[in-house]
């Protein structure tokens, strides 16, 4: 947010009407449908997009189609805001087709998590919006989803002031220090898998005086050592201004000894970093997850509460 004006998008209201839209892989239709009632329940009306009710392989219809279904949720007077129905794999496929004009112009709340990491990450630094890094439509509204996610979604996306310290859930034990100390700066990161996938294409993380929050699914841990080796050494990790990574869920030891933790992993990878470094932190793939605004101004400190989100991510 450094080089281009921050622009965020109006809150949402009861009674606005919410885009659904299928940027990645088809969702489960019974999914999207408990998901679509969820948000209903909530107050809001739904329009789903064209992507929703498309599949082709393992993506969500051609990606054209895909394309032209987020720009024409942004372009739309009647469409408020805009969540994603679930990751897997696509988006990256849609960053050359997305009409970056017409997002600028039309500013609007535009929520996903996983491989929606590419179109924040995109959105972000060819706009200046502000977007959120939370909860979609099938992966989570259609769960029963927690009142923790519940609690963080509504406050990001219908509040008007800053969400504060981002704490976990109750019965969840508190994140812990890599390395301790404090730091300011503004929001940016996602899925690791994805924020590798951008180096060395137009589209790669600019991470220069940012908070870098990073999650993953999945992954073992010696793949997560590659990934985060490979961040280092395009110098993606020292020019944070702090970095925060959650949960990572379902990143057991692999079955074959010996192994490295996951916990391991980061301790080696990121405790030598002369700045801080917060892990364990709910906001990837679990079902309590924080809702985490991309682009507005964030502290990780040590002695105030850990990563405070001190600026409001919306406006009137």
């Amino acid at each position: 947010m450094n080089s281009i004006s921050q622009i965020k998008p109006r809150p949402l209201r009861s009674g606005d009407t919410i885009g659904v839209v299928a940027p990645a892989s088809q969702g489960d239709p019974e999914l999207a449908a408990a998901g679509i009632r969820w948000l209903e329940e909530q107050g809001f009306r739904v329009q789903p997009g064209l992507s929703t009710n498309q599949s082709l392989g393992y993506l969500s219809g051609p990606d054209a189609v895909r394309a032209a279904d987020i720009n024409a949720m942004f372009a739309a007077p009647d469409i408020d805001g805009i969540v994603c129905l679930r990751g897997g794999y696509g988006t990256m496929r849609l960053l050359e087709l997305l009409d970056y004009e017409i997002i600028r112009t039309h500013p609007k709340v535009f929520v996903g998590y996983s491989d929606i990491t590419a179109l924040h990450v995109s959105i972000g630094q060819r706009t200046g919006l502000v977007t959120f890094h939370g909860p979609m439509v099938a992966s989570d509204m259609g769960k029963d989803m927690p009142a923790y996610t519940w609690d963080y979604f509504s406050r990001a996306v219908t509040g008007s002031e800053p969400l504060g310290p981002v704490i976990n859930p109750p019965l969840a034990p508190p994140p812990e220090w890599i390395v301790p100390g404090a730091a300011q700066g503004y929001l940016t990161g996602g899925n690791l898998s994805l924020i590798v996938a951008t180096l060395g294409t137009p589209y790669e993380i600019d991470t220069c005086g940012k908070i870098l929050f990073l999650e993953e699914v999945g992954e073992a841990p010696y793949r997560i050592d590659r990934m985060l080796t490979q961040l280092l050494l395009a110098g993606k990790l020292q020019a944070a201004a702090g970095i925060v990574f959650d949960v990572c869920a379902d990143c057991a030891i692999e079955a074959k000894p010996p192994s490295f933790s996951v916990a391991e992993v980061l301790q080696d990878r990121l405790g030598g970093l002369q700045k801080p470094v917060l892990c364990n932190l709910f906001f990837g793939h679990t079902a309590d997850k924080a809702t985490l605004p991309l682009g507005v101004m964030a502290t990780l400190d040590t002695g105030a509460g850990g990563l405070v989100i001190i600026e409001t991510a919306t406006s009137a």
